[in-house]
């Protein structure tokens, strides 16, 4: 399965791709003899239409840079969460139509590529939230529900040819595994809830040329995401260079 990142923002930051497989094979008796291709549909499926998902995760890319995220996100423009790679922090909120993101030194720095002035503003952002509003950050597909979780099924004609493993636990959570290996190398596993709704717990890819891990969690919890107070906001248009 090939690793889509979801959003690039403008330090070249980004979320983990989710991995959503399926395929033929297998056997045992967990979710009464279904196939693995029927096991990861539902699994896709029932991620998808969770109401809040915790999305966490690191991918490295070529070259050997690692891109981590943890975000709390759901269906209701509700999102916190914080972004790490290239030496750079980010944490991005959002509260209805109105995102908010708040970098440090280096991401702001990254971000300005060293154009003019690129001192007083950092100066006048640093430890502050900059706010715009939804689709003029560039940030927004990180808090979108639907956006992180459409590249478990983006391309049908890659579910195939996974396989059922054994059954495990992910953070105390009965799983089971389904993997699958491809011509290339890498190695893609999925670790799908077997109890309650089967929900995508964690997806591992391994070798390739983005390997990486995400976890899954918070299903259906409270994204507690409230708008900072107004002297920790920024207003983009009053920032002077």
């Amino acid at each position: 399965m090939k690793k889509v990142m979801l959003v690039a923002v403008s330090v070249s930051l980004g979320a983990a791709a989710l991995v959503g497989c399926g395929g033929n094979g297998g056997s045992g008796e967990t979710f009464d003899g279904k196939s693995a291709d029927t096991i990861a549909a539902d699994a896709v499926k029932a991620t998808r239409d969770a109401k809040s998902v915790r999305i966490a995760g690191s991918v490295r890319q070529p070259g050997g840079n690692e891109i981590a995220l943890d975000f709390h996100i759901d269906d209701q423009d509700r999102c916190t969460g914080t972004m790490t790679g290239q030496g750079a922090k980010a944490d991005v909120l959002q509260v209805g139509q109105s995102v908010y993101v708040r970098g440090d030194e280096k991401f702001w720095k990254n971000s300005l590529k060293g154009r003019p002035g690129t001192d007083d503003v950092v100066k006048q952002v640093q430890g502050k939230w900059v706010e715009s509003e939804q689709g003029q950050s560039g940030m927004e597909g990180m808090c979108d529900k639907q956006t992180f979780l459409a590249s478990m099924d983006g391309d049908k004609s890659e579910r195939e040819g996974m396989k059922k493993g054994d059954t495990t636990e992910v953070d105390g959570q009965p799983a089971l595994i389904l993997e699958k290996k491809q011509s290339n190398g890498e190695k893609i596993t999925m670790y799908v809830a077997t109890e309650g709704e089967p929900y995508v717990l964690k997806t591992v890819t391994e070798g390739g040329d983005a390997p990486g891990e995400v976890v899954l969690s918070d299903f259906g919890k409270k994204v507690d995401a409230q708008k900072p107070a107004a002297e920790d906001v920024v207003d983009p248009k009053k920032i002077t260079a």
